[in-house]
C-alpha cells in the first residue's frame, strides 16, 4: 500500500472570537481611559503569539459612549491588527445599544461560524447604563448563541454598577 498524502490534511486552528465591550462615557475620563486603552493594547499584542497553530484569535472592539454604540474594530485575526488602540470619553452610557450590537454579531453565522470556540465577551465599565439596557441584557444572556458565551465583565475603578456587572 503505497503512501497517499492527499488523506493527510494539515490541522487548521480553530477561530476564538473575542468581543470586547467598552465604556467611553464621559465618567471614564482621565487614569481610567488611559489604563483601558493601555489594557486593550497589551491585550492585543500578547494576543497575537497565543495558542499558535491550535488557536484563531479574532477580535472586535464594540465601544459606547457618545454617539451609541460603535465598532472600533471589526472581527478580525488579531495579527491583523497593527494600529494603536486608543479610545476617548464622552457622553453618556448606552450600554444597551452595545449589547444589541455584540448580540447580532454573535448570531450571525457567517461571521461567527459554528465550529469554532464559542465566543468570549469582555464587558469594561465604570458606570451605570442610561439606555435600556434590561431587555437587551436579558436577551444577550438568556437568548439565541450569545447565551451560550463566555461572558465577563469587570469594573474600572469604583463603582455604583456592581449589579449591572453581576448581569
Amino acid at each position: 500500500m503505497a503512501f497517499d498524502p492527499s488523506k493527510y490534511t494539515v490541522a487548521k486552528a480553530r477561530p476564538l472570537p473575542v468581543i470586547l465591550m467598552l465604556d467611553r462615557s464621559s465618567s471614564m475620563g482621565g487614569e481610567k481611559i488611559v489604563t483601558l486603552n493601555k489594557a486593550v493594547n497589551e491585550m492585543i499584542e500578547s494576543f497575537k503569539t497565543a495558542g499558535q497553530g491550535e488557536v484563531e484569535i479574532s477580535i472586535a472592539v464594540i465601544s459606547f459612549g457618545d454617539g451609541g454604540a460603535t465598532y472600533d474594530i471589526p472581527l478580525q485575526s488579531v495579527k491583523s491588527i497593527e494600529t494603536v488602540f486608543g479610545l476617548n470619553a464622552n457622553g453618556m452610557t448606552p450600554m444597551g445599544a452595545a449589547l444589541r450590537m455584540a448580540k447580532d454579531l454573535i448570531e450571525d453565522k457567517s461571521v461567527i461560524p459554528s465550529k469554532g470556540y464559542r465566543p468570549a465577551v469582555v464587558l469594561v465599565s465604570d458606570g451605570c447604563p442610561n439606555d435600556d439596557w434590561e431587555g437587551p441584557m436579558r436577551e444577550f444572556v438568556g437568548n439565541g448563541r450569545s447565551s451560550k458565551c463566555e461572558r465577563f465583565a469587570m469594573a474600572i475603578g469604583t463603582t455604583e454598577a456592581d449589579a449591572v456587572l453581576n448581569q
